[in-house]
């Protein structure tokens, strides 16, 4: 059974084959007209709306400037008064008192005996005073410049510049002069001594020829007889 439908369907195959080469070609499809380019239209885009952007504003904000730092001020000089203007310049004149020459000291001398009898200020008492000191303005009289330092040193109260330089120089003075006895002192001592051994021998002197005298007397005596 099987067999035979196996047969059959071959046949049926086979007759389908040659119906198909039996039967004529198909006609051709009939061309296609050319169809014409459509012309390149160039569609140009609507531009785009562009909102505008609010530029922000820009503040610039400077800092206040930094303060330069800065020195402190010098603190202000005290003001200088008469007493200490007349001191300093008491202080420039003894310090050329020290190194001027015999013939200008003698000058200042007199100037400053002539300044005194116009105004007995303390700068005026010790110009003099220091002048009388020194042995080339002249003869040195120690005991005039004491005295004219003494109303300085002596004052009562407080220190002043001016009895500061008068309480050194009377200081000074009183020393030198002190050497100066001192030196007296020991020269009259010599002298004394001096003056005692001269006297001896004058005293040997004297007495020899007292005894050579009367020797030479009794000598002759003797020689007659």
């Amino acid at each position: 059974m099987s067999l035979r439908r196996g047969c059959s369907v071959g046949a049926l195959s086979g007759l389908a084959l040659l119906a198909a080469c039996a039967a004529p070609p198909p006609a051709p499809a009939p061309a296609l007209a050319p169809v014409a380019a459509a012309p390149v239209v160039q569609i140009k885009p609507d531009p785009l709306p562009v909102t505008p952007v609010p530029v922000p504003q820009v503040v610039i904000v400077q800092s206040p400037p930094q303060p330069t730092p800065q020195q402190p001020p010098l603190p202000a000089a005290p003001p200088v008064n008469e007493e200490e203007q007349q001191a300093l310049a008491l202080l420039v004149d003894l310090q050329r008192y020290a190194v001027e020459a015999g013939e200008d000291l003698r000058r200042e001398l007199a100037a400053a005996n002539l300044a005194l009898t116009r105004s007995r200020s303390d700068a005026n008492r010790m110009r003099l005073a220091m002048l009388l000191t020194l042995p080339t303005a002249g003869p040195p009289d120690d005991a005039r410049a004491l005295s004219l330092l003494e109303p300085i040193v002596g004052r009562s109260g407080n220190a002043s510049p001016m009895k500061q330089i008068a309480s050194l120089l009377y200081a000074q003075i009183t020393e030198r002069a002190r050497s100066v006895r001192e030196e007296q002192r020991k020269t009259a001592v010599a002298q004394e001594k001096l003056d005692a051994l001269r006297a001896v021998e004058r005293s040997l002197l004297l007495e020899r020829s007292r005894n050579a005298g009367g020797g030479g007397g009794g000598g002759g005596g003797g020689t007659g007889r």
